[in-house]
């Protein structure tokens, strides 16, 4: 794998195995999770997504998996209480004494007020990701994430057809994260590379979409980071072709356009963070079916 690649790549996969379409139980999702730490490819894993209603559940099942030595970095989704939430945290990263640490919340919010609601009670150790609309223009709510402290989160796809943001309203989403210099991550719907038509579930009778590649969207990062504008960062995202990247061991080039490995790897650490995806073999075996692995 060349070095612009392995940069793009680290640590960027977050495991939500418990989340549809994969769906699995707690059980599992653990033991999946444990088994990629524990192989060759674990430097692209980030960390275990899970409500923090299922928190009980996690206990039992990591309990005799998890080591002081390399602990398990978690990202939670809270319920209605915030206030009870954090609590709970607190109380598990005690209990845990680096064992496990929640070190990340999900929140959604559709109003600036619930983002300075929320921003109100987190406390500075818990980085905060608030999960925003994009159909209409988002840039009063990414521009309070950004003021409060906060990072922005972005669901990239679902299980239904309509539940895909089109590549215009995305671009313009990170095109205003990098204006407002808000970090952001992705959810839902990046387990390929590249754009492409793909089933929505793992069911046999499973529809088919078009589906946003987690490489386009990261990519294109990258570049609205070097001020490329709206409209050419929806051409990147919507680009199917393997052919039209090419990846070096200082650079990445899409078309006539390059982004050189040092700026890739400040992006990846402050910028464009990672995405949560239910299964982390199938976009390793996407690559390998692209060969760039």
């Amino acid at each position: 794998m060349q070095q612009s690649l392995t940069v793009l790549m680290t640590g960027l996969i977050d495991y939500a195995g418990l989340f549809p379409p994969a769906a699995l139980d707690m059980a599992q999702s653990v033991a999946n999770f444990s088994s990629y730490r524990r192989s060759e490819y674990a430097w692209m894993l980030g960390r275990f997504i899970l409500p923090l209603a299922k928190l009980p559940e996690f206990e039992l099942a990591a309990a005799d998996k998890l080591d002081a030595a390399s602990p398990w970095r978690l990202s939670v989704l809270p319920g209605t209480d915030l206030h009870s939430d954090l609590e709970t945290i607190a109380h598990f990263n005690e209990k845990f004494d680096q064992r496990a640490l929640i070190d990340t919340i999900e929140v959604r919010a559709s109003v600036t007020a619930e983002i300075e609601r929320s921003m109100s009670h987190l406390h500075p150790d818990l980085t905060p990701y608030f999960e925003i609309p994009i159909a209409d223009d988002p840039s009063d709510l990414i521009r309070v994430i950004g003021e409060k402290g906060g990072r922005a989160k972005v669901r990239t796809g679902s299980t239904i057809v309509d539940g895909f943001p089109s590549s215009s309203d995305l671009a313009r989403f990170i095109r205003i994260c990098a204006d407002e210099d808000v970090p952001f991550k992705a959810t839902a719907g990046l387990h390929h590379p590249l754009r492409s038509i793909n089933k929505l579930t793992y069911e046999p009778e499973s529809p088919a979409a078009m589906m946003h590649g987690f490489l386009n969207v990261f990519i294109a990062a990258a570049f609205a980071q070097t001020g490329m504008n709206t409209e050419k960062l929806t051409q990147l995202l919507d680009e199917e072709s393997p052919d039209a990247f090419q990846f070096d061991r200082d650079s990445i080039i899409w078309r006539d356009e390059m982004v050189v490995k040092g700026h890739l790897r400040n992006m990846r650490n402050l910028f464009a963070i990672s995405f949560g995806s239910c299964s982390f073999e199938e976009p390793l075996d996407d690559l390998r079916k692209i060969g760039l692995f």
